[in-house]
């Protein structure tokens, strides 16, 4: 059994008062389109993401951008939503057992726990759609707009997406759909029509639908409150003294008669701090993302890594708030070189000054610091 996804990004953003698709609206350091996407990594084998052949292009550059462990291909939609699934259903090659999901590339606030209920739901009930129970009271009126009923809201839900169907069964009766001219609200109510039973499983009031700026105002306040908690890390580093080499130190090169062994400029200072940060947001270190065996790292400047992992900070939801470095070192002295330190990291993480600290001390000639064969750092990072 393979579970494909149907990703659907054809929205316009006109009612978003955007002169662009929706999908491609940043949204806390990632557009709509990536979170959307980036929902699904592990929980489907083959996604196809249906859109406008003008934004085809700029879709394919952000996704690609991601690190997907799923294959992803592009087709045009078509000029109705039922029409865009079904050409999304038959770009793939199903298996009587496969399991499709459908989703709306606008819900970009979708949790994997909602894709699991709808995948267990299928596998479970054949089919599986997310739901929340209805709060407010709805009313039947006639034309009039005079009321002529009122609906019981112990058994009316709203439905969000992905729905999710056995692959074959919601080709079938999108097809026979198009031949009987019938059009659905939405994927279920196709199943519906033609007497699949349909499950309703656990939605989220958080997997809201971006179509209004109001929206985009309300999942902003949503992935800030996931993030509004601070989070802390801590790097190390140690690099050994050679004739030979500049010794950089914060990106401000000293001068001194031995300098830092390395893959890069072996700026020791800037790696701690680049592991603090990197594992404070929770993305590894930088052996992860600058492997010494890559020759595109060979003697470059830290400074650059580091605007480099700032960016992978800002593009998860994160910015610096404040670090502390301290450098271990015997030799040279190291204090009047600190403020140019300062300015030079503050810089590259375009922060104020007064969050950067950075200290200087020896090891009153113990250790290897001591005995003047290398330099060592520690950083701490708080990341907002």
């Amino acid at each position: 059994m393979k579970v494909f996804t149907v990703m659907l990004a054809g929205g316009s953003g006109t009612r978003m008062n955007s002169s662009i698709n929706k999908t491609l609206i940043p949204l806390c350091g990632k557009t709509v389109i990536c979170r959307s996407v980036e929902a699904f990594s592990g929980l489907t084998d083959e996604m196809v993401v249906v859109c406008h052949p003008d934004v085809m292009h700029d879709l394919i550059h952000e996704i690609e951008g991601l690190s997907l462990p799923f294959h992803v291909r592009y087709i045009t939609g078509g000029d109705t939503r039922q029409q865009s699934v079904q050409n999304g259903l038959l770009a793939f090659e199903f298996k009587p057992d496969d399991i499709v999901l459908i989703h709306d590339a606008a819900r970009c606030l979708v949790s994997p726990e909602i894709i699991m209920n709808v995948i267990n739901g299928i596998k479970n009930f054949g089919s599986a759609v997310p739901g929340i129970p209805v709060t407010s009271t709805y009313k039947l009126s006639n034309e009039q707009r005079f009321v002529t009923g009122t609906l019981d809201r112990a058994t009316l839900f709203e439905i969000q997406t992905p729905q999710g169907f056995i692959a074959a069964d919601l080709l079938n009766v999108s097809l026979q759909a198009s031949k009987d001219n019938f059009s659905g609200t939405d994927d279920a109510s196709l199943m519906e029509y033609y007497g699949h039973p349909v499950r309703i499983v656990p939605g989220s009031g958080n997997n809201l639908k971006l179509t209004t700026q109001d929206d985009l105002i309300t999942a902003s306040m949503i992935l800030k409150g996931d993030c509004k908690s601070m989070r802390v890390g801590m790097g190390y580093d140690v690099h050994r003294l050679v004739e030979g080499r500049k010794l950089i130190l914060c990106g401000v090169e000293i001068p001194w008669s031995h300098g830092l062994l390395g893959h890069s400029d072996a700026d020791v200072a800037l790696h701690a701090l680049m592991d603090a940060m990197l594992g404070a947001g929770g993305l590894g270190d930088i052996g992860r993302h600058f492997p010494d065996t890559d020759d595109r790292f060979k003697d470059i400047s830290s400074l650059l890594l580091l605007k480099e992992t700032n960016r992978l900070i800002n593009a998860a939801g994160f910015a610096v708030h404040n670090t502390d470095i301290t450098i271990v070192a015997q030799k040279p002295k190291l204090l009047p070189f600190i403020p140019q330190m300062v300015h030079s990291v503050a810089e590259a993480l375009v922060i104020n000054e007064s969050a950067v600290n950075v200290k200087a001390t020896t090891t009153e000639k113990l250790g290897f610091e001591g005995r003047e064969e290398g330099i060592s750092a520690y950083a701490v990072c708080l990341l907002k």
